[in-house]
């Protein structure tokens, strides 16, 4: 029996559905080894459960949740790093907290041994747990890059919500990088009075309590301080961020076997700052959504016959997702060109200002189509009528899932050229520069034109991995082949 141990800071079954495109993984991971009675996969999550009462750190079956693989779901409770990172940010636990690193080497001796740890990220636990080799030399240890906590204490390298950070300063950057420090202990005790709630049922699908959690949680978002200004900026403290980088990196080079990679555009960001190369390797993950490329076709020559276009943003109303540099770009766009396009948005409401933005916006096209949300189940309706997905992001967002979600179904990807999501079309005629309004603007105009060979662009496409060909990979750093 090969066994293997993943770990993310939320269960990825998270009736709160937090975790974003790692839980989805996550949860396609799980699904696929289920199939091969060969293999048990065990799951840990840390950071966010805690106790009224303060105490010790702890490790449990997951009480809370669905019952949906129950027997081989576990968090560690009270961990003295509180995730997600902006909740710890700056917490000098993040790189030694040794009540939470004995709380997880009690756990792998009481439920290992595993052939392999998949650490899908570090947040919500001490980096010293990624040193198990010192008590199980056997185990192959994996560390995968979904973001880049290692390097960024808040995980994207976006400096203070309004830019790509490109050089932190020896620390001095990061002091000054959140607008607000959250408070931590307000926040640790918003996750007990949640952990307590939620192992009665109160919780989202619990038992029918959803308006009284959802209430409960409404108000003391309201009650509790917006947060705590940023320190001054001091050597001491720049420092402290200098050496939380060094020692992640440090760390992550003496005693993973690999450090996996989820794009080229990752790995050479990783190596650039200071992962070792032969421990950095691309391993592009897998999806579920790769299904819909054997039953979905190419779309014709664009523009279509009427001269249009329908383009497509999925996701979140963010800055550093580029949907603002969507709008303003759409907004400058010369008239003639505009007149010909339509644009579909699936994503969540946003503040008023951009929802005002976005209705004004519509006045301009040929159509606007707002969704507030989508689901995976709805894609293939949503997108039926779509020409190009845009994906238009202003960080290193290392493989946005919804980039993958549109290629799965041959939608071809203007895309900026930051991250991972270039990767997918390989089609530098498709590729715009991060945040250059021309640019874009000179991309759409070249597919208006019909100057795109859609068909030159599906050649050099790369098919999305399916799950099967993702655990072979795996497999291949796990040991097992």
């Amino acid at each position: 029996m090969r066994r293997v141990l993943y770990v993310n800071w939320v269960d990825y079954l998270d009736p709160e559905r937090r975790g974003g495109g790692v839980s989805i993984y996550q949860r396609n991971l799980m699904a696929e080894l289920a199939k091969t009675p060969e293999t048990e996969a065990v799951f840990l999550s840390s950071g966010i459960s805690y106790d009224l009462r303060p105490g010790p750190p702890r490790w449990e079956q997951t009480r809370h949740g669905p019952d949906t693989d129950r027997a081989r779901r576990f968090e560690i409770v009270n961990s003295g790093v509180m995730a997600p990172a902006h909740h710890s940010y700056g917490d000098p636990a993040q790189i030694s907290h040794p009540a939470t690193e004995a709380t997880f080497f009690d756990f792998l001796r009481a439920t290992g041994p595993y052939d392999a740890v998949h650490f899908n990220n570090l947040e919500g636990l001490p980096a010293p747990v990624l040193r198990l080799k010192e008590t199980a030399p056997q185990t192959r240890v994996l560390f995968m890059l979904h973001n880049y906590y290692p390097i960024c204490p808040q995980v994207n390298l976006w400096y203070q919500e309004r830019r790509s950070c490109a050089d932190f300063d020896g620390g001095r950057a990061c002091v000054h990088c959140l607008p607000h420090r959250p408070d931590r202990r307000v926040i640790r005790l918003a996750n007990a009075v949640a952990y307590r709630l939620k192992c009665l049922g109160i919780a989202p699908g619990g038992r029918g309590f959803d308006p009284l959690f959802r209430w409960g949680m409404r108000l003391f978002q309201r009650l509790r301080p917006a947060g705590m200004a940023a320190p001054a900026d001091s050597a001491e403290t720049a420092s402290t961020f200098a050496t939380r980088r060094r020692v992640m990196i440090d760390t992550l080079n003496a005693h993973c076997d690999a450090v996996l990679c989820v794009s080229d555009a990752v790995r050479a960001l990783a190596i650039g700052y200071g992962i070792a190369p032969e421990r950095a390797r691309t391993c592009r993950i897998g999806t579920r959504e790769s299904e819909a490329f054997a039953r979905t076709a190419p779309r014709g020559p664009l523009p279509g016959p009427d001269g249009t276009l329908t383009l497509a943003y999925l996701g979140y109303m963010r800055r550093d997702k580029g949907f603002f540099f969507l709008l303003d770009a759409l907004e400058s766009l010369p008239a003639p060109l505009a007149r010909r396009l339509r644009l579909v948005v699936a994503a969540r409401r946003g503040e008023a200002e951009a929802m005002i933005r976005l209705a004004a916006l519509g006045d301009r096209l040929a159509g606007l189509t707002h969704l507030d949300g989508y689901s995976h189940d709805g894609l293939d309706a949503l997108l039926a009528g779509v020409d190009v997905g845009v994906v238009p992001v202003l960080w290193h967002d290392n493989l946005p899932q919804v980039a993958i979600e549109m290629h799965a179904r041959h939608i071809p990807l203007l895309t900026s050229d930051m991250g991972g999501a270039q990767e997918l079309g390989n089609c530098p005629e498709m590729v715009f520069a991060a945040g250059d309004t021309a640019d874009f603007h000179a991309r759409i105009a070249a597919l208006l034109a019909g100057r795109i060979d859609m068909d030159r662009y599906w050649e050099h496409a790369r098919p999305p991995v399916t799950m099967a060909e993702h655990m072979a990979a795996l497999g291949d750093h796990y040991g097992w082949r």
